[in-house]
């Protein structure tokens, strides 16, 4: 479990791809003092394990459905890339409850400047995603902890207001339109969608194979319930 503030902006060091398997090492000063083995660090959000280390820098594996979920998969050597250790437990909460599970991803298709903030406009590329977004609610964009500032379902996308001390502090300064962030909804809000797919038959954005079968199985019992059987079996007068 992670909260969403980025404790340092790391670099890559190398980048080692089979297929849609990548091996990671991360620059790093701020997240290495103390790890050890099976460490969880979010790296734009996403959850990885850390299975080597020195003192300047950590490795990590990408396994293909992290690769197919996440921008990870554009990455190269020299790119800057968003770290947060996992929370301590009584540790303060900044940001809200991040899991490090990206739902997917979107473009950036607006940087506007607004006073002494920046308005990122971001359009999800599975616009399913936007169900779980609500305005002033939470979001997770490549692991920075941020308040939605307005959501428009007709254009498919929604806005964040960004501070200049978090531009300072995570790679999305150096993030520009046209680019791709990860994208995280707030966990309340996709266990909601997922809990409703299942109830009325909807395929929820991301849903799995396993929630897919779960759902047409609803659909089924759904489908027997009318009004004669009711009658029939005492439920209705």
């Amino acid at each position: 479990m992670f909260t969403g503030l980025i404790e340092e902006i790391g670099t890559l060091r190398s980048v080692k791809r089979q297929g849609e398997a990548m091996i990671l090492t991360i620059a790093a000063s701020r997240v290495t003092p103390g790890v050890k083995l099976g460490d969880s660090i979010a790296v734009n959000g996403v959850c990885l394990t850390v299975v080597s280390w020195d003192a300047s820098s950590f490795t990590v594996d990408v396994m293909p459905q992290t690769y197919r979920h996440s921008n990870l998969s554009e990455l190269a050597p020299g790119s800057p890339v968003n770290l947060e250790r996992a929370m301590m437990a009584g540790g303060r909460f900044g940001g809200h409850m991040v899991q490090g599970h990206a739902d997917g991803t979107g473009v950036i298709r607006a940087v506007t400047p607004d006073a002494n903030a920046v308005v990122f406009t971001i359009a999800p590329h599975d616009s399913r995603l936007l169900r779980a977004i609500v305005p002033q609610g939470s979001v997770t964009l490549d692991g920075i902890s941020l308040t939605v500032a307005n959501v428009d379902r007709e254009a498919s996308q929604f806005t964040v207001s960004i501070i200049p001390h978090t531009l300072r502090m995570t790679a999305l300064q150096h993030k520009r339109r046209g680019d791709t962030v990860n994208i995280e909804n707030d966990i309340l809000g996709k266990y909601v969608d997922h809990l409703l797919a299942v109830r009325f038959g909807e395929a929820g954005a991301g849903q799995s194979a396993e929630a897919q079968t779960v759902t047409a199985a609803a659909d089924r019992r759904s489908a027997g319930l009318t009004e004669a059987m009711l009658r029939e079996n005492g439920f209705m007068a």
